[in-house]
């Protein structure tokens, strides 16, 4: 889990990147959770409160530059 004050130090180029690995992640976790092979189901959770800190920080910095 990544904390927000680490998110914030992200440039908006690598909160892009860092969005796309996380929409994979959660893509494989929820293949692997309809499978029956995912041992740790909060791992999806975790997964996706990372992807809505990093969406907000993009908000936020979208928000600054106008």
């Amino acid at each position: 889990m990544m904390k927000a004050k680490e998110i914030r130090e992200l440039s908006a180029e690598e909160l892009t990147t860092k969005l796309g690995e996380l929409k994979k992640d959660l893509f494989n976790l929820r293949l692997q959770h309809a499978t029956n092979q995912l041992e740790n189901v909060n791992k999806i959770s975790e997964v996706k409160r990372d992807i809505a800190r990093v969406n907000t920080v993009l908000r936020e910095l979208q928000l600054a530059a106008k």
